[in-house]
């Protein structure tokens, strides 16, 4: 039985931008399809981002349709023929169907080919080598639809042969088992998987990163990051300073129904680790010095806050988002530790940080010289002022701050 989308009920197949794209590539007879995750989310009527199109045109011809339909062409990816059409500021990939003449399990080198199926072919799982026309037909040459409806993630022909060509896709395996998969991982890819673990070391860390940051935000990746570690996969992704047991799984099982923050999640995993395998972890990942930074500075132990005062005491000193992370981390450590919680974690959104009115202009007017002193009597008042619950208004501290001077 044929599937079709209806372009109706599917604005991103309608929209001015895709519509120019579309005319550009198609106005001299090409064919072109939409190929990939917009197909497979559409079917599994999960959310679109991005739009891939894939066509027997080469890169030059496609290059030339753009621009001459007034599009911008960027050659994002020329030797593996892709080229990015902007339309609207909206990016659209659109790739030349192609064949894998060799690969040594991290990159390809390929051919051009006119053969729809022979591009199906060198594609990694049976969900994501599915097209769709312009129009809306489907075209399905592995079985995906029957596996995207099932919950299997399933490769394309041979299990072993598609992660010999790159390695990345034992990652994508569990990520996509994270995200559309139902109950136990396909066993063929499983099996292939574990036997060829070891290529994982030959990847880069952004290409880690990527793929796991997406697996981590998935809705629930306890099950296969439970099978990842049972099979031997995580340890040849983090550092050997970080062995990932049951208590890390669970105290991330715990975030999993508050956040789906992956850098917090990747953090739950780690937390009690030291601060060295963390900056380990995040330089093997490649992580953003941003992203470090944050997960080192929520590595180790705290505490729920004792009362109002102690927890509006905490965002003042770390910021609301130091204070909200640190907040959910205690709470998936220690999940006994309720008690105010969750009117601890609102405090911070409905608490307007009040700015502590003194600064070093008022510490000299009276006459003390520029040197250490003047921090230190600003700290004396300001800690006075944080205990009282930030109360006071200016020309009390200024009062306070006077008699500090003089003491």
């Amino acid at each position: 039985m044929s599937v079709r989308l209806d372009p109706d009920n599917h604005v991103w197949m309608t929209a001015p931008a895709t519509r120019k794209v579309l005319d550009a590539l198609t106005a001299k007879g090409g064919e072109v399809r939409f190929v990939g995750g917009v197909v497979r989310n559409t079917l599994a009527g999960a959310g679109v981002t991005d739009i891939d199109l894939a066509t027997p045109l080469t890169p030059d011809v496609v290059i030339a349709l753009l621009e001459a339909a007034g599009l911008k062409a960027v050659p994002t990816g020329i030797e593996h023929g892709t080229v990015t059409a902007i339309a609207d500021s909206k990016p659209f990939e659109i790739t030349t169907l192609r064949r894998d003449v060799s690969t040594d399990g991290r990159r390809a080198v390929v051919s051009f080919t006119g053969d729809w199926r022979e591009d199906a072919s060198r594609r990694d799982f049976t969900m994501n080598a599915l097209y769709a026309s312009p129009e809306g037909e489907v075209f399905d040459y592995f079985g995906g639809i029957q596996d995207l409806e099932a919950g299997r993630v399933r490769f394309v022909g041979d299990a072993a042969s598609r992660i010999a060509e790159d390695y990345l896709r034992i990652l994508r395996l569990f990520r996509f088992h994270a995200w559309y998969g139902r109950g136990e991982i396909d066993e063929a890819a499983l099996v292939a998987a574990v036997a060829g673990k070891g290529g994982l070391k030959t990847l880069s860390g952004e290409r880690v990163q990527k793929e796991m940051l997406k697996l981590l935000a998935a809705a629930d990746p306890i099950p296969v990051l439970r099978s990842m570690r049972e099979n031997g996969l995580l340890r040849e992704i983090f550092p050997a300073a970080i062995e990932l047991g049951r208590a890390d799984l669970k105290r991330l099982g715990n975030l999993v129904p508050l956040t789906a923050d992956p850098i917090l999640r990747l953090t739950a995993l780690v937390l009690l680790f030291s601060k060295d395998a963390v900056r380990e972890a995040a330089h093997m990942w490649r992580l953003s010095n941003n992203d470090r930074d944050r997960m080192l500075a929520l590595t180790g132990n705290y505490a729920m806050p004792e009362s109002e005062n102690a927890a509006k005491r905490q965002i003042y000193e770390k910021g609301a988002g130091l204070y909200r992370d640190q907040l959910l981390l205690t709470r998936a450590a220690i999940p006994h530790a309720v008690g105010n919680w969750q009117s601890f974690y609102d405090l911070s959104a409905r608490w307007n940080v009040p700015r502590f009115p003194l600064d070093g202009g008022d510490v000299m007017a009276l006459g003390i010289a520029q040197g250490p002193r003047i921090g230190e009597l600003l700290s004396a008042v300001e800690h006075w002022w944080i205990e009282n619950d930030f109360r006071g208004t200016r020309e009390e501290l200024l009062a306070r701050l006077k008699v500090q001077a003089s003491a």
